[in-house]
């Protein structure tokens, strides 16, 4: 018996690092899961885990996409139990002296479609279903949404409003409904770039990162299963809304002299 036992989830940004290894951790605590990303290797999560994921190929920044994944969940169990807005893309930390005044509205609009208009676009679409459940709400954020250079002036202005986004929409849906967010900090996995700036698929771990983290490791994108799995329970975390929860391997205490203060101790 999984701690998730009877949950329906629609879950974005589910095609690849972070969001994969949560819906497949979702998946073992008994939830079923309409998984959603704008890749199609989403799909292959049908061949390997059977009838609790349905795939759902979309553009998450489109209001049609996000009713089509709700309409899926609530077709097919008819429920919502939790809205999870992990889909995201990066500015490869670009900073704003960088972009150029004629692509800057592209760029914004693109990125802001995607790490703030989509999770938007997704809770209202699931809204309904939400309130009827008292369900809750996930959200991805990041480093970058209460610290600087965790990305470039968009990204980071994206996330930060990730950030206040969760706050607001756990004031304005309370009791209904929980909202609450994950910001991890360094994982290994690749982001996809701001196509408007040029940019491609990009690794999120840069050479030397390690040894810059107080913790000294990178943790793997499976770390953050627990946080997630928390998070969505309906026992676990019944005390939390509006909360934030940092996974950043120690990047926000970070010291001046060294990361940690016994590093270089062993």
């Amino acid at each position: 018996m999984g701690v998730l036992d009877g949950q329906v989830v629609v879950f974005t940004g589910a095609g690849a690092g972070i969001g994969r290894s949560v819906v497949t951790r979702y998946l073992a605590e008994g939830a079923c899961v309409v998984a959603v990303d704008i890749s199609e290797s989403v799909t292959e999560l049908r061949a390997e885990f059977g009838e609790t994921v349905i795939p759902v190929v979309a553009d998450v920044a489109t209001w049609e996409g996000n009713v089509a994944a709700a309409k899926v969940a609530f077709d097919t169990w008819g429920r919502i139990d939790l809205f999870v807005g992990n889909a995201g893309i990066t500015d490869n930390a670009r900073p704003l002296e960088e972009i150029s005044g004629a692509h800057l509205a592209n760029a914004f609009h693109e990125l802001f479609g995607v790490n703030v208009l989509a999770p938007m676009l997704g809770v209202r679409a699931c809204l309904d279903a939400l309130i009827e459940s008292k369900g809750g709400v996930i959200l991805t954020g990041s480093f970058a949404s209460t610290n600087a250079a965790g990305g470039g002036a968009l990204y980071t202005a994206s996330k930060h409003a990730i950030h206040g986004l969760v706050r607001q929409l756990a004031y304005e849906l309370a009791p209904d409904v929980r909202v609450n967010g994950v910001a991890p900090g360094v994982a290994p996995t690749r982001l996809r770039g701001t196509e408007s700036l040029g940019q491609e698929m990009a690794d999120s771990v840069l050479e030397g990162t390690v040894n810059m983290l107080p913790t000294q490791e990178i943790a793997p994108v499976s770390a953050y299963d627990g946080l997630f799995t928390m998070l969505a329970s309906r026992t676990d975390s019944v005390a939390m809304t509006g909360t934030m929860v940092t996974a950043d391997s120690g990047l926000s205490i970070r010291g001046i002299a060294r990361p940690g203060g016994r590093v270089g101790h062993r």
